[in-house]
């Protein structure tokens, strides 16, 4: 009994000490250094920090990934040096620096922190984010170093995407260069800040698609509110003030897991941990079809994969290039039929349920109204169009647009939001008169088609019942023929049996 007490005790040791060891390998410090074969584990065990080798490859790379799943890595440090054997050592300077180093203690990889701590460590944090800091420091903003600020293919929860005005640094997602390679891809997800800011994802310099600006609930690729969204376990934040520009989101519940990544073809993806089938699943896409292309229709066009062709012209205007526009190259856009007259003649024409265009070119208040927005958009000869630039409460704030308008897509009723595009007044007139036209003429179309239906309705009844009655007179003729065929409608005699045995010897042979 006492050697099975005494077993119990050392087991129930051994767990509380094999626990606590794992709670406390979240940290390095000076005196403790992490090698190849060993990890880091954050202290609530979501992630796990240590070295890999992706797919087929034979490097060595220092990253971050799931506990729950330890092929989705998240983060990587040295993605563009891979270390050529297990040799690897991250260590903690004096001066707070962050270094890999390999088997000849050479810095393949190291953190570039600017300040420095009189007591330096390394810590994974819960959220996955790997930082530098003095000692027990838990604010953010006094971090050495934090690998948040230098994201690879994967967006996490608390994570920021965007800018620090103040120091510059862009925060920005960038896919691996193939599966087995993590170095840096053709494609990034960015926050671009040239007018109002939007979400793009580019292909070097050049934009490919576009999620569109924040319009206080969503970006306006989205043509649904925030709050109808069906993971209600996200939440969204967009921050727009004098020192930064940022999208973050968060998880409403720890044990939940969500990511956003950029594949090495430039497609963005969110994905959720499924924990009864151990696996992850596809919960979004961006650039799901055509109309997510950056700029598909050109200037002057809108986007609606509901109809073929998708592309077409707005109101007013007509296609650039005709030729190439009815062949399906749609990318040289529209042109206007009527130039502005630059004056208070110009009115606007509203269009509802868009996505808003293209932002770099455009300039924004938000403390003005959607009345003041438009005196001013009308009082500006380079002004296009404007919109509110927060939808929520009805509406507020100003967005003007100056140049051409691109990127417009059309959505379903319900979705979208409102813009009012500037139009000469004649053709203000042709369109409202056309628009009326086609008011009073839609009763009148309604009521010719209705009595055109009818009429043709009652005419294929008529036919189909004489040819049904025909049909039924010729079945009763047939079923009488024996009287009618061959009696006196014919006009041939009747003979009996015996007549007929008389004149033929009954039925002899020789005679005939």
């Amino acid at each position: 009994m006492q050697a099975m007490k005494s077993l119990f005790v050392c087991s129930f040791l051994f767990s509380f000490l094999s626990i606590s060891t794992t709670t406390t390998l979240d940290t390095i410090t000076q005196s403790r250094s992490m090698r190849d074969g060993e990890t880091l584990v954050s202290a609530g065990g979501s992630f796990q920090l240590g070295f890999f080798s992706p797919g087929s490859s034979k490097g060595r790379y220092l990253g971050i990934w799931y506990s729950v799943d330890i092929e989705t890595v998240v983060w990587v440090a040295n993605r563009e040096t891979p270390l050529g054997d297990s040799s690897g050592v991250l260590k903690v300077t004096e001066q707070g620096v962050l270094v890999l180093l390999n088997s000849t203690n050479r810095i393949v990889w190291s953190s570039n922190s600017s300040t420095t701590a009189g007591n330096p460590v390394s810590q994974l944090m819960d959220s996955g984010n790997l930082v530098v800091k003095d000692g027990n420091e838990t604010n953010p903003d006094n971090f050495l170093w934090q690998s948040f600020d230098y994201p690879c293919d994967t967006f996490l929860p608390e994570m920021k995407l965007g800018w620090d005005l103040v120091t510059g640094l862009e925060r920005y997602v960038s896919s691996w260069r193939s599966k087995d390679d993590p170095a840096l891809g053709e494609f990034s997800l960015r926050i671009d800040h040239r007018g109002f800011p939007q979400a793009v994802v580019v292909k070097g310099a050049k934009i490919v698609a576009s999620a569109g600006s924040w319009n206080g609930l969503h970006f306006t690729a989205y043509p649904y509110p925030q709050q109808t969204r069906p993971n209600p376990t996200l939440e969204y934040e967009f921050v727009l003030n004098k020192d930064e520009i940022y999208y973050e989101y968060r998880l409403s519940k720890r044990s939940t897991f969500s990511r956003y990544i950029l594949n090495p073809a430039g497609i963005a993806q969110r994905l959720t941990w499924v924990h009864q089938t151990h696996s992850w699943e596809l919960s979004s896409t961006f650039q799901a079809d055509r109309c997510e292309n950056y700029a598909v229709c050109g200037a002057y066009a809108s986007c609606n994969m509901n109809v073929s062709p998708l592309c077409a012209c707005l109101k007013g205007f007509v296609p650039k290039s005709p030729k190439e526009w009815n062949s399906g190259y749609w990318s040289d856009g529209c042109v206007r039929k009527i130039p502005l007259a630059c004056s208070s003649g110009d009115g606007f024409l509203k269009y509802t349920g868009v996505k808003l265009p293209d932002t770099s070119s455009s300039w924004f208040d938000k403390s003005i109204s959607l009345k003041e927005c438009k005196g001013l958009c009308l009082n500006n000869c380079s002004c296009t169009a404007y919109a509110n630039l927060d939808i929520r409460e009805g509406g507020t704030g100003c967005l003007l647009w100056f140049g051409k308008l691109i990127d417009i897509r059309e959505f379903t009723p319900g979705g979208g939001q409102d813009l009012y595009i500037r139009m000469a007044a004649s053709e203000l007139d042709q369109i409202e008169k056309k628009s009326k036209f086609n008011k009073k003429k839609l009763p009148g179309i309604l009521l010719i088609s209705s009595t055109l239906f009818l009429l043709g309705t009652l005419i294929i009844g008529l036919i189909l019942y004489r040819r049904k009655k025909k049909l039924r007179s010729q079945g009763v003729r047939s079923m009488d023929c024996r009287k009618d065929c061959l009696g006196e409608d014919m006009g041939l005699p009747l003979l009996n049996l015996t007549t007929v045995a008389k004149a033929t010897n009954d039925f002899s042979v020789k005679e005939l």
